[in-house]
């Protein structure tokens, strides 16, 4: 019935499984990836990420742009109410001095601050505090001013003068 396969016959069918690869029976076991292939991969990643990183970055310019004229009309809204409440804050007087503590200067009863939640408020997205001049050179009573990312008068984009309310 059966024969019994020789050792030279059973190496032929290994020998032939080998070669089986050759006629591409074998390619449902190739799994990896070859190094070009994974090189392809990295540098189209690369681009995009490059692609979105310098359209990201000048959207976090213009956020704190818009984040710092929100602010100061925010402070801007403070020294209104102290002014409403206590009258015109002496000339020279830091925001931080007369929206969180009251001045020696103002009744009691009439100061009804802290105007402000916190310190931070005081701050502009670029860390440096919001000024205030008096009188105003764009408004009548006094302006909130911060001078941008580079922290000095005039510039353009993100060095742009934020000035409220």
């Amino acid at each position: 019935m059966g024969r019994k396969a020789s050792n030279v016959e059973r190496r032929g069918a290994v020998a032939g499984r080998e070669r089986g690869c050759e006629r591409g029976l074998g390619r449902r076991f190739r799994r990896a990836f070859t190094i070009i292939e994974v090189l392809v991969i990295v540098l189209i990643v690369g681009i995009l990420a490059t692609i979105v990183a310098t359209r990201l970055i000048g959207r976090v310019g213009q956020a704190r742009g818009t984040a710092a004229a929100a602010n100061a009309n925010a402070l801007g809204t403070a020294v209104e109410s102290f002014w409403a409440d206590c009258g015109q804050p002496s000339t020279g007087a830091e925001l931080a001095s007369f929206l969180m503590e009251r001045p020696s200067n103002v009744d009691a009863a009439k100061w009804q601050g802290p105007y402000l939640k916190n310190q931070d408020q005081l701050l502009d997205p670029w860390g440096r505090a919001f000024m205030m001049v008096m009188p105003g050179v764009r408004n009548a009573d006094f302006d909130i001013v911060s001078y941008g990312a580079d922290g000095k008068p005039g510039g353009e984009g993100e060095n742009t003068d934020i000035v409220k309310p």
